[in-house]
């Protein structure tokens, strides 16, 4: 069946943080919360491009409660800061859309070291995850939803010797690196909820072939290509956003959607927002080294504790 903007319930009350909302599928994402009564938390790194994102929310949803937060994924001071700022605004978060990210870009490195795929797409989300996490559970049934890709199918997991991979970098075998970091991440987290018994959950989602602005800047880093597919044929079967979208925006709002689960389209690249079956099972090896890894390079622990108020 599929899953529409009409099918997603009532959000009036929900404080829901959304990680590059300015465009894409993260915008998609916050007009589809803002049209349902969500207050929703933009935190993006371009403030003017958010603007525009703001009137375009509104032009559509006049009464849309929005808030932007300054959010560079690429700078760990930058993610302390806006932590700090939606806590000190929200006492709890209801939702977290770890949606933005880089992808296939030329070799390079965030303001902390770290290569740069890796560092936005996870080490960033981690970070942020980790700091939020007071304001996570403290809502009262919390869903934290992490966007993956298929190009985790293609990815190896994160070498604990050499995660910036250094001397052995190639644009899209970074990618898929950490676009699976981002699967394992998520199904990480839901082992942490549940052992804590705690009543949040996570979950990932892919958006299959989307035509967003991501798109757009790989094309201009590889010369009119897009992992291999040339433009005519991404063209011809992408996804608009919005339809893109529907994945995580399932994943977090489904009252059906279960902790752990990977949203998706239906025929892999295109298609209505459907539960994915996974037949492989997660790699628990990798899992743990990359909690251990991401520890280690942010520093920031990713503590879940009851809440027993």
């Amino acid at each position: 069946m599929s899953y529409t903007r009409a099918d997603i319930p009532n959000l009036q009350g929900k404080t829901a943080v959304i990680t590059g909302a300015n465009g894409g599928l993260g915008l998609a994402t916050a007009k589809a919360f803002a049209a349902k009564g969500a207050h929703v938390v933009l935190a993006v790194r371009n403030q003017e491009k958010a603007q525009r994102a703001v009137d375009e929310i509104r032009g559509e949803s006049p009464q849309a409660s929005l808030e932007l937060v300054r959010l560079d994924l690429g700078s760990q001071d930058s993610i302390r800061d806006a932590a700090r700022e939606i806590l000190d605004n929200h006492e709890k978060v209801d939702l977290l859309i770890n949606n933005a990210g880089v992808m296939a870009l030329p070799a390079g490195r965030t303001s902390d070291g770290f290569e740069t795929q890796f560092g936005v797409n996870h080490l960033g989300h981690w970070s942020l995850t980790a700091l939020l996490m007071p304001g996570i559970l403290a809502a009262p049934a919390a869903r934290v939803v992490t966007v993956t890709s298929l190009a985790r199918l293609n990815g190896k997991p994160v070498d604990p010797q050499n995660p910036h991979l250094v001397g052995v970098y190639e644009r899209w075998a970074a990618y898929g690196q950490s676009k699976l970091a981002n699967s394992h991440f998520a199904l990480g987290l839901e082992q942490l909820f549940e052992s804590a018994g705690v009543s949040a959950m996570s979950l990932r989602a892919h958006p299959g072939l989307s035509s967003t602005d991501l798109m757009d800047t790989t094309r201009e880093a590889s010369g009119g290509e897009t992992g291999g597919l040339s433009e005519k044929f991404t063209k011809r079967f992408a996804m608009t956003a919005e339809k893109g979208a529907m994945s995580q925006i399932r994943a977090a709002v489904d009252p059906r959607a279960k902790g752990g689960e990977l949203f998706g389209p239906l025929f892999g690249i295109s298609g209505p927002a459907v539960r994915r079956l996974e037949l492989r099972r997660p790699n628990e090896e990798a899992i743990r080294t990359l909690w251990t890894l991401s520890e280690q390079e942010t520093g920031i622990a990713m503590t879940v504790k009851p809440n027993l108020e």
